[in-house]
Protein backbone atom coordinates (compact mmCIF):
# COMPACT_ATOMS: atom_id res chain seq x y z
CA UNK A 1 0.00 0.00 0.00
CA UNK A 2 2.62 2.40 0.84
CA UNK A 3 4.00 1.72 -2.33
CA UNK A 4 1.39 2.47 -4.20
CA UNK A 5 0.74 5.68 -2.15
CA UNK A 6 4.26 6.94 -3.37
CA UNK A 7 3.94 6.29 -6.74
CA UNK A 8 0.63 8.17 -6.77
CA UNK A 9 2.49 10.97 -4.73
CA UNK A 10 5.30 10.93 -6.92
CA UNK A 11 3.10 11.08 -10.21
CA UNK A 12 1.25 14.02 -8.73
CA UNK A 13 4.59 15.62 -8.33
CA UNK A 14 5.51 15.33 -12.21
CA UNK A 15 2.23 16.62 -13.21
CA UNK A 16 2.27 19.78 -11.62
CA UNK A 17 5.88 19.97 -12.34
CA UNK A 18 4.82 19.47 -15.94
CA UNK A 19 1.72 22.25 -15.40
CA UNK A 20 4.00 24.62 -14.12
CA UNK A 21 7.33 24.68 -16.83
CA UNK A 22 4.62 24.04 -19.54
CA UNK A 23 2.65 27.71 -18.40
CA UNK A 24 6.07 29.26 -18.16
CA UNK A 25 7.27 28.11 -21.12
CA UNK A 26 4.03 29.61 -22.85
CA UNK A 27 3.72 32.84 -21.71
CA UNK A 28 6.99 33.27 -22.11
CA UNK A 29 7.39 32.04 -25.50
CA UNK A 30 3.91 33.45 -26.91
CA UNK A 31 4.87 36.97 -25.48
CA UNK A 32 8.15 37.15 -27.04
CA UNK A 33 6.92 35.96 -30.40
CA UNK A 34 3.95 38.74 -29.99
CA UNK A 35 6.25 41.13 -29.09
CA UNK A 36 9.07 40.87 -31.55
CA UNK A 37 6.10 40.82 -34.30
CA UNK A 38 5.10 43.75 -33.36
CA UNK A 39 8.22 45.35 -34.07
CA UNK A 40 8.48 44.13 -37.57
CA UNK A 41 7.37 46.18 -40.86
CA UNK A 42 7.06 43.11 -43.24
CA UNK A 43 3.99 41.20 -41.56
CA UNK A 44 1.07 40.83 -43.59
CA UNK A 45 -2.17 38.87 -43.69
CA UNK A 46 -3.84 35.98 -45.53
CA UNK A 47 -7.12 36.40 -45.72
CA UNK A 48 -9.70 35.09 -48.46
CA UNK A 49 -12.32 37.79 -49.46
CA UNK A 50 -15.38 35.01 -48.41
CA UNK A 51 -14.15 35.45 -44.71
CA UNK A 52 -15.61 39.36 -44.08
CA UNK A 53 -18.56 37.53 -44.40
CA UNK A 54 -17.87 35.61 -40.98
CA UNK A 55 -19.89 36.93 -37.87
CA UNK A 56 -18.80 38.22 -34.84
CA UNK A 57 -20.37 35.59 -32.46
CA UNK A 58 -19.25 37.30 -28.81
CA UNK A 59 -20.49 34.32 -26.87
CA UNK A 60 -17.94 32.03 -28.55
CA UNK A 61 -15.60 33.74 -26.23
CA UNK A 62 -16.44 30.92 -23.64
CA UNK A 63 -15.82 27.91 -25.77
CA UNK A 64 -12.45 29.83 -26.86
CA UNK A 65 -11.31 30.08 -23.32
CA UNK A 66 -12.37 26.63 -22.00
CA UNK A 67 -9.31 25.16 -24.11
CA UNK A 68 -7.13 26.96 -20.99
CA UNK A 69 -9.46 24.40 -18.33
CA UNK A 70 -9.04 21.60 -20.56
CA UNK A 71 -5.19 22.07 -21.03
CA UNK A 72 -4.65 22.03 -17.48
CA UNK A 73 -7.32 19.67 -16.37
CA UNK A 74 -5.91 17.22 -19.07
CA UNK A 75 -2.75 16.95 -17.50
CA UNK A 76 -3.58 16.75 -13.80
CA UNK A 77 -6.22 13.84 -15.50
CA UNK A 78 -3.02 11.32 -16.62
CA UNK A 79 -3.15 7.93 -15.06
CA UNK A 80 0.75 6.63 -15.38
CA UNK A 81 3.91 8.12 -15.89
CA UNK A 82 4.07 7.26 -19.90
CA UNK A 83 0.72 8.64 -20.74
CA UNK A 84 1.88 11.97 -18.76
CA UNK A 85 5.12 12.13 -20.66
CA UNK A 86 3.61 11.31 -24.08
CA UNK A 87 0.81 14.59 -23.24
CA UNK A 88 3.47 16.91 -22.16
CA UNK A 89 6.53 15.99 -25.22
CA UNK A 90 2.71 16.63 -27.37
CA UNK A 91 2.13 19.79 -25.79
CA UNK A 92 5.74 20.68 -25.64
CA UNK A 93 6.50 19.93 -29.26
CA UNK A 94 3.36 22.24 -30.54
CA UNK A 95 4.62 25.49 -28.64
CA UNK A 96 8.24 25.04 -30.62
CA UNK A 97 6.79 24.45 -33.47
CA UNK A 98 4.21 27.23 -33.22
CA UNK A 99 6.58 29.69 -32.16
CA UNK A 100 9.01 28.96 -34.94
CA UNK A 101 6.08 29.30 -37.51
CA UNK A 102 5.55 32.64 -35.42
CA UNK A 103 9.03 34.22 -35.99
CA UNK A 104 9.83 32.75 -39.55
CA UNK A 105 6.46 33.94 -41.43
CA UNK A 106 5.01 36.57 -39.09
CA UNK A 107 1.05 36.93 -40.03
CA UNK A 108 -1.44 39.25 -38.25
CA UNK A 109 -5.36 39.38 -38.11
CA UNK A 110 -6.87 41.97 -40.69
CA UNK A 111 -10.24 42.53 -39.03
CA UNK A 112 -10.78 45.22 -36.49
CA UNK A 113 -13.32 43.80 -33.44
CA UNK A 114 -15.91 46.45 -31.96
CA UNK A 115 -15.74 47.48 -28.37
CA UNK A 116 -17.86 44.45 -26.94
CA UNK A 117 -19.93 44.73 -23.56
CA UNK A 118 -20.76 42.48 -20.51
CA UNK A 119 -19.56 39.05 -19.50
CA UNK A 120 -18.24 38.82 -23.29
CA UNK A 121 -16.43 42.28 -23.20
CA UNK A 122 -14.90 41.73 -20.31
CA UNK A 123 -13.44 38.23 -21.74
CA UNK A 124 -12.16 39.67 -24.39
CA UNK A 125 -10.49 42.62 -22.34
CA UNK A 126 -8.51 40.03 -20.39
CA UNK A 127 -7.70 38.10 -23.53
CA UNK A 128 -6.66 41.13 -25.18
CA UNK A 129 -4.51 42.03 -22.19
CA UNK A 130 -1.91 39.38 -22.80
CA UNK A 131 -3.29 38.24 -26.53
CA UNK A 132 -2.03 40.44 -29.84
CA UNK A 133 -3.60 40.55 -33.76
CA UNK A 134 0.01 38.10 -34.09
CA UNK A 135 0.95 34.83 -34.16
CA UNK A 136 -1.33 33.62 -36.71
CA UNK A 137 -0.39 30.34 -38.30
CA UNK A 138 -0.85 27.93 -37.75
CA UNK A 139 -3.55 28.40 -34.73
CA UNK A 140 -2.28 27.45 -31.48
CA UNK A 141 -5.21 27.13 -30.53
CA UNK A 142 -6.31 24.90 -33.05
CA UNK A 143 -3.07 22.27 -32.45
CA UNK A 144 -3.01 22.38 -28.87
CA UNK A 145 -7.01 21.34 -29.34
CA UNK A 146 -6.45 18.50 -31.97
CA UNK A 147 -4.19 16.73 -28.99
CA UNK A 148 -6.04 17.55 -25.94
CA UNK A 149 -8.89 16.30 -28.43
CA UNK A 150 -7.92 13.20 -28.51
CA UNK A 151 -6.22 12.70 -24.91
CA UNK A 152 -10.34 13.56 -23.65
CA UNK A 153 -11.55 11.18 -26.58
CA UNK A 154 -9.72 8.53 -25.20
CA UNK A 155 -11.28 8.63 -21.38
CA UNK A 156 -15.07 9.41 -22.33
CA UNK A 157 -17.69 7.08 -23.69
CA UNK A 158 -21.20 6.78 -24.69
CA UNK A 159 -23.11 10.51 -24.61
CA UNK A 160 -20.13 12.31 -22.86
CA UNK A 161 -18.06 11.70 -25.89
CA UNK A 162 -20.50 13.50 -28.24
CA UNK A 163 -20.80 15.99 -25.67
CA UNK A 164 -17.15 16.14 -26.03
CA UNK A 165 -17.11 16.28 -30.07
CA UNK A 166 -19.91 19.03 -30.07
CA UNK A 167 -17.40 21.01 -27.87
CA UNK A 168 -14.37 21.02 -29.27
CA UNK A 169 -16.01 21.48 -32.62
CA UNK A 170 -17.44 24.77 -30.89
CA UNK A 171 -14.23 25.54 -29.56
CA UNK A 172 -12.37 25.21 -33.32
CA UNK A 173 -15.42 27.33 -34.66
CA UNK A 174 -14.99 29.81 -32.02
CA UNK A 175 -11.03 31.36 -33.47
CA UNK A 176 -13.32 32.53 -36.28
CA UNK A 177 -16.43 33.52 -34.36
CA UNK A 178 -14.41 35.88 -32.08
CA UNK A 179 -12.05 37.47 -35.25
CA UNK A 180 -8.83 35.85 -33.42
CA UNK A 181 -7.54 34.24 -36.75
CA UNK A 182 -8.27 33.96 -40.46
CA UNK A 183 -9.03 30.54 -42.31
CA UNK A 184 -5.66 29.70 -43.23
CA UNK A 185 -4.65 29.47 -39.69
CA UNK A 186 -7.30 26.66 -39.05
CA UNK A 187 -6.09 23.96 -40.96
CA UNK A 188 -2.41 24.37 -40.66
CA UNK A 189 -3.17 24.56 -36.65
CA UNK A 190 -4.91 21.00 -37.51
CA UNK A 191 -1.59 19.78 -39.58
CA UNK A 192 0.62 20.64 -36.78
CA UNK A 193 -1.44 18.90 -33.68
CA UNK A 194 -1.42 15.97 -35.77
CA UNK A 195 2.36 15.90 -36.91
CA UNK A 196 2.33 16.10 -32.78
CA UNK A 197 0.68 12.95 -32.23
CA UNK A 198 2.29 11.50 -34.87
CA UNK A 199 5.62 12.48 -33.03
CA UNK A 200 4.82 10.88 -30.40
CA UNK A 201 2.39 7.74 -30.66
CA UNK A 202 1.02 6.11 -27.71
CA UNK A 203 1.28 2.60 -28.43
CA UNK A 204 4.43 2.65 -31.14
CA UNK A 205 7.93 3.28 -31.44
CA UNK A 206 8.08 7.39 -32.01
CA UNK A 207 9.83 8.02 -35.56
CA UNK A 208 12.60 9.86 -34.07
CA UNK A 209 13.67 7.31 -31.77
CA UNK A 210 14.19 4.46 -34.81
CA UNK A 211 17.38 3.82 -35.33
CA UNK A 212 17.12 1.38 -38.62
CA UNK A 213 17.61 3.61 -41.19
CA UNK A 214 17.00 2.52 -44.72
CA UNK A 215 18.55 5.27 -46.27
CA UNK A 216 16.85 4.96 -49.77
CA UNK A 217 18.32 8.08 -51.43
CA UNK A 218 16.77 8.12 -54.67
CA UNK A 219 12.95 7.57 -53.60
CA UNK A 220 13.98 10.10 -50.63
CA UNK A 221 14.76 12.42 -53.27
CA UNK A 222 11.91 11.93 -55.45
CA UNK A 223 9.56 12.71 -52.61
CA UNK A 224 11.49 15.66 -51.56
CA UNK A 225 11.47 16.98 -55.05
CA UNK A 226 7.55 16.36 -54.77
CA UNK A 227 7.49 18.35 -51.95
CA UNK A 228 9.61 20.65 -53.10
CA UNK A 229 7.29 21.63 -56.40
CA UNK A 230 3.97 21.10 -54.65
CA UNK A 231 5.22 23.65 -51.74
CA UNK A 232 6.32 26.20 -54.94
CA UNK A 233 3.01 26.09 -56.29
CA UNK A 234 1.68 26.73 -52.94
CA UNK A 235 3.38 29.64 -52.29
CA UNK A 236 3.50 31.41 -56.16
CA UNK A 237 -0.47 30.65 -56.93
CA UNK A 238 -1.46 31.61 -53.64
CA UNK A 239 -5.07 31.62 -52.86
CA UNK A 240 -6.94 28.09 -53.17
CA UNK A 241 -3.57 26.88 -53.93
CA UNK A 242 -2.45 26.91 -50.44
CA UNK A 243 -4.38 23.62 -50.28
CA UNK A 244 -1.31 21.98 -51.73
CA UNK A 245 0.48 22.74 -48.71
CA UNK A 246 -1.44 19.49 -47.30
CA UNK A 247 0.40 17.82 -50.17
CA UNK A 248 3.95 19.18 -49.72
CA UNK A 249 3.67 17.89 -45.64
CA UNK A 250 2.46 14.56 -46.83
CA UNK A 251 5.38 14.06 -49.30
CA UNK A 252 7.98 15.53 -47.10
CA UNK A 253 6.88 13.16 -44.27
CA UNK A 254 7.35 10.17 -47.14
CA UNK A 255 10.80 11.24 -48.13
CA UNK A 256 11.61 11.27 -44.07
CA UNK A 257 10.64 8.01 -43.90
CA UNK A 258 12.64 6.49 -46.94
CA UNK A 259 15.94 8.23 -45.67
CA UNK A 260 15.48 8.18 -42.41
CA UNK A 261 12.99 6.31 -39.90
CA UNK A 262 11.51 3.63 -41.72
CA UNK A 263 8.08 1.92 -41.69
CA UNK A 264 7.59 3.10 -38.48
CA UNK A 265 6.82 6.76 -39.91
CA UNK A 266 3.53 5.06 -41.49
CA UNK A 267 2.30 3.71 -38.20
CA UNK A 268 0.17 1.40 -39.64
CA UNK A 269 -1.75 -0.71 -37.43
CA UNK A 270 -1.43 -4.49 -36.35
CA UNK A 271 -5.09 -4.45 -37.75
CA UNK A 272 -4.46 -3.17 -41.16
CA UNK A 273 -5.18 0.07 -40.64
CA UNK A 274 -4.12 3.89 -39.90
CA UNK A 275 -5.35 5.95 -36.70
CA UNK A 276 -7.19 9.57 -37.73
CA UNK A 277 -4.14 11.45 -37.27
CA UNK A 278 -1.83 9.61 -39.33
CA UNK A 279 -5.01 9.62 -42.41
CA UNK A 280 -4.87 13.64 -42.02
CA UNK A 281 -1.21 14.13 -42.46
CA UNK A 282 -0.90 11.57 -45.30
CA UNK A 283 -4.36 11.29 -46.88
CA UNK A 284 -2.85 12.84 -50.24
CA UNK A 285 -0.19 10.38 -50.12
CA UNK A 286 -2.70 7.70 -49.90
CA UNK A 287 -5.02 8.38 -52.09
CA UNK A 288 -2.24 9.01 -54.70
CA UNK A 289 -0.91 5.40 -54.13
CA UNK A 290 -4.14 4.17 -54.16
CA UNK A 291 -5.50 5.31 -57.70
CA UNK A 292 -1.81 4.42 -58.80
CA UNK A 293 -2.07 0.74 -57.54
CA UNK A 294 -5.57 0.01 -59.16
CA UNK A 295 -4.25 1.91 -62.46
CA UNK A 296 -1.58 -0.80 -62.90
CA UNK A 297 -3.63 -3.27 -61.63
CA UNK A 298 -7.27 -3.00 -63.45
CA UNK A 299 -6.13 -5.18 -66.12
CA UNK A 300 -5.12 -7.87 -63.57
CA UNK A 301 -7.37 -9.98 -61.50
CA UNK A 302 -6.84 -8.82 -58.22
CA UNK A 303 -5.51 -12.26 -56.63
CA UNK A 304 -4.36 -14.91 -58.60
CA UNK A 305 -4.38 -18.22 -57.03
CA UNK A 306 -0.20 -19.51 -56.56
CA UNK A 307 -0.93 -23.34 -54.94
CA UNK A 308 -2.08 -24.51 -52.10
CA UNK A 309 -4.47 -22.25 -50.67
CA UNK A 310 -2.15 -19.40 -51.48
CA UNK A 311 -3.07 -16.43 -53.43
CA UNK A 312 -1.50 -13.13 -54.46
CA UNK A 313 -2.96 -10.25 -54.83
CA UNK A 314 -3.47 -6.36 -54.13
CA UNK A 315 -4.37 -4.81 -51.55
CA UNK A 316 -8.05 -5.72 -51.10
CA UNK A 317 -11.09 -4.24 -51.71
CA UNK A 318 -14.42 -5.08 -49.48
CA UNK A 319 -15.43 -7.18 -52.69
CA UNK A 320 -12.37 -9.36 -52.98
CA UNK A 321 -12.79 -9.72 -49.25
CA UNK A 322 -16.21 -11.00 -49.12
CA UNK A 323 -15.90 -12.98 -52.95
CA UNK A 324 -12.97 -14.67 -51.62
CA UNK A 325 -13.50 -16.06 -47.97
CA UNK A 326 -10.08 -15.48 -47.34
CA UNK A 327 -8.41 -16.94 -43.38
CA UNK A 328 -5.84 -15.55 -43.27
CA UNK A 329 -3.80 -12.20 -44.59
CA UNK A 330 -0.13 -11.76 -44.85
CA UNK A 331 0.23 -8.05 -45.26
CA UNK A 332 3.02 -6.70 -46.87
CA UNK A 333 2.59 -2.71 -47.97
CA UNK A 334 3.11 -0.27 -45.56
CA UNK A 335 1.44 2.35 -47.16
CA UNK A 336 -2.11 0.98 -47.78
CA UNK A 337 -4.83 -0.15 -45.15
CA UNK A 338 -6.94 -2.98 -45.59
CA UNK A 339 -10.56 -3.31 -45.25
CA UNK A 340 -12.11 -5.33 -42.27
CA UNK A 341 -10.79 -7.93 -41.75
CA UNK A 342 -12.50 -11.09 -39.40
CA UNK A 343 -9.95 -13.69 -40.11
CA UNK A 344 -6.11 -13.91 -39.02
CA UNK A 345 -4.13 -11.13 -39.74
CA UNK A 346 -0.26 -10.40 -40.30
CA UNK A 347 1.50 -7.29 -41.11
CA UNK A 348 5.12 -7.43 -42.28
CA UNK A 349 5.58 -3.96 -43.33
CA UNK A 350 7.82 -2.62 -45.80
CA UNK A 351 8.38 0.31 -47.85
CA UNK A 352 6.96 0.65 -51.30
CA UNK A 353 9.97 -0.14 -54.21
CA UNK A 354 12.47 -1.59 -51.54
CA UNK A 355 13.35 -5.18 -51.31
CA UNK A 356 12.16 -7.34 -48.18
CA UNK A 357 15.35 -8.36 -45.71
CA UNK A 358 16.61 -11.76 -45.02
CA UNK A 359 14.51 -11.03 -41.95
CA UNK A 360 11.67 -10.39 -43.73
CA UNK A 361 12.39 -13.09 -46.09
CA UNK A 362 12.31 -15.68 -43.42
CA UNK A 363 9.35 -14.19 -41.43
CA UNK A 364 6.74 -14.24 -44.12
CA UNK A 365 8.03 -17.52 -45.28
CA UNK A 366 7.16 -18.79 -41.40
CA UNK A 367 3.58 -17.31 -41.57
CA UNK A 368 2.50 -18.44 -44.75
CA UNK A 369 3.32 -21.99 -43.66
CA UNK A 370 1.91 -21.86 -40.67
CA UNK A 371 -1.40 -20.23 -41.63
CA UNK A 372 -1.93 -21.34 -45.54
CA UNK A 373 -3.18 -25.61 -43.87
CA UNK A 374 -6.10 -23.10 -42.25
CA UNK A 375 -7.70 -22.07 -45.28
CA UNK A 376 -7.28 -19.64 -48.00
CA UNK A 377 -4.44 -17.41 -47.80
CA UNK A 378 -3.79 -13.77 -49.60
CA UNK A 379 -0.12 -12.37 -49.98
CA UNK A 380 -1.02 -9.23 -50.57
CA UNK A 381 0.81 -5.47 -51.18
CA UNK A 382 -0.13 -2.52 -52.76
CA UNK A 383 0.13 -3.81 -56.34
CA UNK A 384 1.08 -7.49 -55.82
CA UNK A 385 3.43 -7.69 -58.10
CA UNK A 386 7.16 -7.41 -55.56
CA UNK A 387 7.37 -7.61 -51.87
CA UNK A 388 4.20 -10.02 -51.77
CA UNK A 389 5.57 -11.74 -54.44
CA UNK A 390 8.81 -11.80 -52.70
CA UNK A 391 7.54 -13.43 -49.69
CA UNK A 392 5.44 -16.47 -51.74
CA UNK A 393 9.12 -17.16 -53.52
CA UNK A 394 10.64 -17.19 -50.56
CA UNK A 395 8.03 -19.74 -48.72
CA UNK A 396 8.44 -21.58 -51.71
CA UNK A 397 12.20 -22.23 -50.80
CA UNK A 398 11.68 -22.71 -47.07
CA UNK A 399 9.05 -25.57 -47.81
CA UNK A 400 11.16 -27.40 -50.76
CA UNK A 401 8.82 -26.66 -53.18
CA UNK A 402 11.21 -25.24 -55.19
CA UNK A 403 14.86 -26.43 -55.14
CA UNK A 404 16.15 -23.20 -56.46
CA UNK A 405 15.31 -19.45 -56.55
CA UNK A 406 14.72 -19.38 -60.47
CA UNK A 407 12.39 -22.32 -60.31
CA UNK A 408 10.31 -20.82 -57.44
CA UNK A 409 10.06 -17.37 -59.59
CA UNK A 410 9.42 -19.14 -62.19
CA UNK A 411 6.42 -21.15 -60.68
CA UNK A 412 4.78 -17.50 -59.78
CA UNK A 413 5.04 -15.59 -62.45
CA UNK A 414 3.44 -18.71 -64.38
CA UNK A 415 0.24 -18.14 -62.21
CA UNK A 416 0.80 -14.05 -61.84
CA UNK A 417 2.79 -12.71 -65.03
CA UNK A 418 3.13 -9.55 -63.69
CA UNK A 419 5.34 -9.92 -61.30
CA UNK A 420 9.28 -7.78 -60.89
CA UNK A 421 11.84 -9.41 -58.98
CA UNK A 422 14.96 -6.54 -58.91
CA UNK A 423 18.19 -7.47 -58.97
CA UNK A 424 18.75 -6.23 -55.94
CA UNK A 425 15.76 -8.70 -54.38
CA UNK A 426 17.40 -11.69 -56.01
CA UNK A 427 20.82 -11.21 -54.34
CA UNK A 428 18.94 -11.26 -50.89
CA UNK A 429 16.52 -14.05 -51.47
CA UNK A 430 19.40 -16.24 -52.68
CA UNK A 431 21.81 -14.87 -49.59
CA UNK A 432 19.01 -16.32 -47.81
CA UNK A 433 18.31 -19.50 -49.46
CA UNK A 434 22.03 -20.57 -49.26
CA UNK A 435 21.70 -20.01 -45.44
CA UNK A 436 18.93 -21.90 -45.43
CA UNK A 437 20.61 -24.74 -47.14
CA UNK A 438 23.56 -24.13 -45.43
CA UNK A 439 21.81 -24.81 -41.64
CA UNK A 440 19.20 -27.47 -43.12
CA UNK A 441 16.37 -24.80 -42.27
CA UNK A 442 13.85 -25.88 -44.40
CA UNK A 443 10.34 -26.33 -42.68
CA UNK A 444 7.71 -28.96 -43.18
CA UNK A 445 5.01 -27.77 -45.45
Amino acid sequence: MDKVKLGFNKLTIYKFIWLICLAIFFFTSYNFANWFTSTRSDVGSIVFKWEHSIPLWSWSIVPYWSIDLMYGLAILLVCSHRALKILCLRLLSAQIICIICFLIFPLKFSFERPTLDGLSGLLFDILMGFDKPFNQAPSLHITLLVILWQFYASYFRGVWRYILHIWCLLIALSVLTTWQHHFFDVPTGVGVGCFCIWLWPNDSLSPIKNYQLPKQYFWSSVYFLLFAFSFYIAIYFYSWALWLLWFSVAFLLVSVNYLLVGTVGFQKQTNGKFNLVVTILYLPYFVIIWVNSRLWTFKNKSVDLICDNVYLGRIPSNNTLRTNHFFSIVDLCAELPIPHFNGQYNLIPVLDMTPLTIEQCQQAAEIINQHYKKGKLLVCCALGYSRSATAIIAWLLLTKRASNLDEAISMVKERRHTIVITAKQRIILLDWFLQIKKGSQYVKS
